[in-house]
């Protein structure tokens, strides 16, 4: 009798294992394969898919064709480390601890990767996922190739994606390089033909350095291409595909910057039979809205105090709409721009509080140790003799206190209407809704690194 029952004890124990195995790969073979592809410091009107005329990315187009383009994203944060810490926590800069550029996220904080993980999926990241190093500290299951332009990571990502056998759900996170500096040569833009932005400066060394970004930007999209096609070969075609970009582009009044230049960022989804192709919203949505949506997607579920929500509902289209405000935060990056601001965006109204207006704003490009900063130079020396030129980088380096736009009819960001008595009330309530805002995050506005003051003027 003690041996038949040990022989049925065996035996259920054999039957559970494989009813188990049998659940596992029901479960596995509903989930979906989710492949995210992030660019490097693109400013979303730098392509084709949001305006440009200068410049054509048709891959952004391809994908946009499969699925939903995003107008109104943004990120939390205008630098790469807390734009990506916020990503893969869901958390705002104040919250998973990276406020400063190169800071990392608390260790305690759950990541992305373990939330996919407890559902079965396999994470992987090639190159600046994370930002550079750190990426290895989110808990991936496998992270590769993610130094400072380390440029073969796109190609090893096509290569292990070839190559792999693993029969679990995947998430594959790629991190391109570009258009990240160093720029690469100007092959295809002539920089006589490139298209000076707005509170930008006109002088040869912008040209040459315009035609050399936008060259990387084309590098970008050409790369987007690849990954997108061979995850769809590889992975088929009902693949979540999200591709999207940390911040804008290391040009004044955006990277570093809470202007729109510096948090409005490209994001498109394609999902085959989920999300209607060539659809376009204007639902507000943040990047910490990504990793709650991504984990939706994948059958999980979040903390219920994450700073981030899904937007599936807008993808599916059951919404339209996602958010009434985005929030954004800027600390500094080492003892450059050490200069701490917040800002809330409504659809109409942005709204920065500059927490010491009596700091110099600074940036990489006003010390340029490369080539492709070497323009700022020749902003200084223009501005000797042109008083446009003068008001640029008065602009760039003195802020007032506080800062309130029309986006909608000043989308440049170049009137601001703190003082203007009949924005009073506007700016008192949103004045008050950030205020508020910065409590709940605990915000305690420290200054990281060491400012430059600007100078006092004797009376």
């Amino acid at each position: 009798m003690i041996q038949f029952n040990n022989r049925l004890t065996t035996m259920n124990f054999c039957l559970n294992l494989i009813f188990a195995a049998m659940i596992a790969s029901i479960s596995h073979a509903t989930l979906p394969n989710i492949v995210v592809f992030l660019s490097d410091d693109h400013t979303i009107t730098d392509s084709s898919l949001y305006g440009s005329t200068e410049i054509q990315t048709p891959n952004m187009e391809r994908i946009a064709a499969d699925g939903m383009t995003f107008d109104r994203a943004f990120v939390a944060s205008p630098s790469c480390a807390p734009s990506r810490a916020a990503l893969l926590t869901g958390l705002m800069p104040s919250r998973n601890g990276a406020e400063a550029n190169h800071a990392k996220p608390k260790p305690e904080i759950k990541k992305l990767p373990a939330y996919l993980q407890q559902v079965g999926y396999e994470v992987v990241a090639f190159g600046k996922v994370g930002h550079y190093g750190q990426t290895k500290e989110y808990g991936f299951d496998l992270a590769m190739h993610m130094g400072y332009h380390e440029d073969i990571a796109v190609p090893e990502a096509l290569k292990w994606l070839k190559g792999r056998t693993n029969d679990k759900p995947l998430c594959l996170f790629v991190g391109t390089n570009w258009p990240h500096v160093p720029w690469p040569a100007a092959k295809e833009f002539e920089p006589g033909n490139v298209q000076i932005p707005v509170r930008h400066v006109d002088t040869a060394e912008t040209r040459l350095a315009r035609a050399k970004y936008l060259e990387a930007v084309r590098n970008m999209d050409c790369e987007l291409g690849e990954v997108y096609d061979l995850a769809r070969e590889k992975l088929g075609k009902e693949t979540l595909f999200i591709h999207t970009s940390d911040h804008g582009a290391q040009w004044p009044f955006g990277k570093w910057t809470l202007y729109d230049s510096g948090i409005r960022t490209p994001l498109v989804v394609s999902w085959l039979g989920k999300i209607a192709r060539g659809t376009r919203t204007q639902a507000m949505v943040s990047w910490v809205d990504l990793l709650p949506t991504i984990v939706d997607a994948a059958g999980g579920s979040v903390d219920e105090d994450l700073d981030g929500r899904s937007i599936l509902p807008v993808l599916f289209g059951s919404r339209t709409t996602h958010r009434d405000a985005i929030f954004a935060v800027h600390s500094g990056d080492g003892n450059f721009n050490v200069y701490p601001s917040r800002s809330m965006r409504t659809e109409r109204f942005k709204y920065i509080r500059n927490l010491h207006p009596e700091f110099k704003f600074s940036s990489h490009v006003m010390k340029p140790a490369r080539e492709e900063a070497a323009y700022w130079s020749s902003w200084v020396e223009k501005a000797k003799a042109d008083e446009s030129a003068r008001d640029v980088i008065r602009a760039y380096t003195q802020r007032d206190a506080e800062e309130l736009y029309d986006v909608k009819n000043d989308p440049q960001e170049q009137h601001n209407l703190a003082s203007d008595r009949e924005y009073e009330e506007r700016l008192f309530r949103m004045r008050q809704d950030l205020t508020a805002w910065m409590a709940e995050q605990g915000d305690t506005k420290t200054v990281f690194g060491t400012p430059e003051l600007l100078p006092t003027v004797a009376p």
